[in-house]
């Protein structure tokens, strides 16, 4: 809403945006990374969709209204924007503990010790990139800064990267920057977190955690790769909490992932990044925000047959409202993940089932009965407004086919369009039965991916930082 008022303003038509109360914070951030800090809102107090039809009114006639009178017909008080020091300023000295102190207060830091960002240690960063230290990649909204080489370096210091890290963090942040991955519904209210995940000889060559616990901190490569991005949301992006991070609930950052890819060459399935037009061997990282996850324990059975239900049941019980990125708010934008274990794969693979195989009988599993697909939509949830059925969204043409093959409110609908937005990687402990899945945030996140690009001595660089 914001940004249609903004293109409003410039055009000379006076504008006036409802904003909840709960929202304001982000409004205001939101308006200052469109260059407009006084972009005239309207507050609506409470939350719409919670209040009685009486109340609601009353709080528009006796709260809302003279404020949207007010916008439309006087100007704007004239906005004061603080300057920020530049990207090379030295902004502090002081000792560990000081450095620390003045990060905490300036919500720097995501509340953490951090390490203190020296040039000297920024320098270290850039030894490990043939990029210019000012190179960008792009504005991040919602504060519009640009994403330069010069910023990752310093966010990566502070997270507690290695420099030799620093090849993959400028490939998540080529990501992060692309608008295909959508960064400004970054802090948007189900407070999804993004999962990274690294394919290619370079997660070896760094040292990430590809087996037992491969979604847990304790490896310094997948637990400061996965700080570093929530840290970057924060001071290059300008995701804070109580502004623009409204995430009801929120999540702790998640630690980077790595595939197994000595398994996947042992079973002859392509990695994650081949979704993304990648080859097996080849370098690179996605990036992708889930709602949540959970685990799908002892998975049982000697052929992929009898895994398979098993696991489509888990892929269908994890999500619920997020259907709507499957039919819906942003159609065909769901999705789901899969993390199978390497004896699973390897199960399934010695069962002749390829990664592809394995694809389109999840798809023709994992499905639910329309009439619970539709209470997502817009009964249990005003998503998509006016209680829409599976079958008024097919004839619109906002949804496939498969969605419509009858009538029944009874039959079964799957939970993505096509079995290609199924995404399945293989990590964690080599012999453990487990598998784990998470729910997508569809559009609000969606995976992208971009290659590592390594400097051309990368081996003789790579020798250097292990003798440090």
């Amino acid at each position: 809403m914001l940004r249609a008022s903004a293109a409003a303003e410039l055009a000379g038509v006076p504008t006036s945006s409802l904003v909840c109360e709960g929202f304001l914070g982000q409004a205001a951030s939101t308006s200052s990374g469109l260059g407009m800090p006084n972009l005239p809102v309207a507050v609506v107090p409470g939350h719409v969709d919670t209040q009685p039809a009486d109340e609601l009114e009353r709080n528009i006639v006796e709260v809302t209204l003279a404020r949207v009178i007010e916008n439309l017909t006087a100007a704007p008080d004239e906005a004061v924007v603080a300057p920020e020091p530049g990207p090379t300023e030295v902004v502090f000295r002081g000792s560990f503990e000081e450095v620390n102190r003045l990060y905490y207060e300036n919500r720097w830091s995501d509340g953490l010790p951090i390490v203190p960002p020296t040039v000297e240690a920024v320098e270290a960063f850039l030894a490990y990139t043939e990029l210019d230290a000012q190179h960008s990649f792009g504005p991040l909204l919602p504060d519009r800064r640009a994403a330069t080489v010069w910023s990752a370096a310093v966010n990566a210091v502070m997270a507690g990267c290695r420099p030799e890290y620093f090849p993959v963090l400028l490939a998540v942040v080529e990501a992060l920057a692309d608008p295909a991955y959508g960064v400004e519904h970054s802090g948007n209210t189900p407070g999804a977190e993004t999962l990274i995940t690294v394919n290619g000889p370079i997660a070896r060559q760094l040292g990430f955690n590809d087996e037992q616990g491969a979604l847990r901190d304790g490896f310094q490569a997948n637990t400061s790769i996965g700080r570093f991005f929530r840290l970057y949301l924060r001071n290059v992006a300008g995701f804070l909490p109580w502004e623009t991070d409204k995430g009801t609930f929120g999540n702790t950052w998640r630690v980077a992932m790595a595939e197994n890819e000595a398994v996947l060459a042992e079973i002859g399935w392509p990695p994650q990044s081949s979704d993304f037009g990648f080859s097996a061997g080849e370098n690179a990282v996605t990036i992708s925000r889930y709602t949540g996850g959970g685990v799908v324990t002892s998975v049982f059975g000697q052929t992929p047959e009898q895994m398979v239900d098993y696991l489509a049941d888990a892929l269908t019980k994890i999500g619920g409202w997020e259907y709507v990125f499957t039919v819906g708010v942003a159609s065909d934008t769901y999705r789901p993940l899969l993390l199978l274990s390497p004896v699973l794969a390897r199960t399934i693979a010695a069962g002749g089932w390829s990664r592809r195989d394995l694809k389109v009988a999840l798809w023709e599993r994992a499905r639910l009965p329309a009439s619970k697909f539709e209470r997502y939509l817009g009964e249990w949830t005003n998503l998509v407004p006016g209680r829409r059925t599976l079958e008024d969204l097919v004839n619109l043409r906002k949804a496939d086919r498969v969605f419509k093959q009858s009538t029944d409110p009874d039959r079964l609908v799957p939970i993505v369009a096509d079995p290609d937005h199924i995404q399945i990687a293989v990590t964690g402990d080599p012999l453990r039965t487990n598998a784990y899945v998470f729910a997508h945030n569809g559009m609000l996140g969606f995976p992208t991916a971009k290659a590592v690009r390594l400097p051309a001595d990368w081996e003789a660089r790579l020798a250097t930082a292990r003798d440090r």
